[in-house]
């Protein structure tokens, strides 16, 4: 399969993805968002695909508008809107950059079938000299009030350094599912294959956070956005990574309590080879603490 081919479209200055049915992964892990019986208990209309799934929409929009330069300094920044369910069938938009720009940013977004935004944001390429979508969110306009949930966190608290790394076997496994499996992602020009998109949500969410997350408990989760950037990338499979990183704020809604952090990878020298930005939320309704 080829990186790029009949899967884009181009109207009106915005490249289309094809109609993809992204698959609901973590169906089976009970007492989560992505598990049915839990997700329609706190109002949603079944379990959640993962906004992170989404990501790998992009992959072939990203190849076909900045080529294999946006995998060594490149950004995919989303706000996930509305979420979807096993199967239900979505499609990743992209404004079309300037031919042969080396340093831009432009719009992106997920749509349902029916038109619905699932997600927005910026994906960008070199130092096009404007913050992504994420960046430019005010964090600190609001007072976060009596947490709960969150109650043993503070903005600027450290994440605990650890060691991570996206296997064979893990990437394997992900393109038997994925929405998109690139020639990327089996082969490279960097020696190794390329941690596919949403692997590197895996690394910096599943490892890079765990300090964060263990300190949580009885609570159900989910993404609210997510940002990737690529610094000295890519990501390679079976590379050792050093992994740490920071709560940038807390904040509440009526219906959840939630963090944003960063967390970032460097390799065995001390290089910076990717950073991440997430968005962290919690159902108060699945927490005994607001009973």
């Amino acid at each position: 399969m080829n990186d790029t081919d009949e899967r884009i479209s181009l109207k009106d200055g915005v490249l289309a993805g094809a109609l993809r049915r992204p698959i609901n992964r973590a169906a089976n892990v009970k007492g989560s968002i992505h598990d049915d019986e839990t997700a329609t208990k706190l109002g949603l209309r079944g379990g959640t695909v993962a906004g992170s799934v989404h990501m790998d929409l992009f992959g072939p929009l990203l190849m076909e508008a900045f080529g294999e330069s946006w995998w060594e300094k490149g950004t995919l920044s989303l706000y996930f809107q509305n979420a979807t369910t096993d199967r239900e069938p979505v499609r990743a938009f992209m404004v079309l950059p300037p031919a042969g720009a080396r340093d831009a940013q432009v719009d992106v977004w997920v749509e349902r079938e029916d038109g619905l935004r699932v997600a927005e944001g910026t994906a960008s390429v070199g130092s096009p000299g404007e913050p992504t979508a994420l960046m430019r969110k005010p964090l600190d306009r609001f007072d976060p009030g009596e947490l709960r949930i969150l109650k043993d966190l503070a903005p600027g608290d450290p994440i605990a350094a650890t060691e991570g790394m996206v296997t064979q076997e893990t990437v394997d496994k992900h393109l038997l599912t994925t929405t998109d499996p690139m020639d990327i992602y089996r082969s490279s020009n960097w020696g190794k294959p390329v941690v596919p998109i949403t692997s590197y949500v895996g690394l910096f969410f599943t490892q890079g956070a765990a300090p964060v997350r263990r300190k949580l408990h009885d609570v159900v989760g989910l993404f609210g956005a997510i940002e990737i950037r690529n610094i000295n990338g890519p990501l390679l499979v079976d590379e050792p990574y050093h992994l740490s990183g920071e709560i940038v704020a807390l904040g509440q809604s009526p219906k959840t309590e939630y963090y944003w952090y960063e967390t970032w990878a460097d390799d065995a020298g001390g290089k910076r080879i990717a950073e991440h930005r997430m968005l962290s939320r919690f159902m108060k309704a699945s927490s005994p603490l607001y009973q």
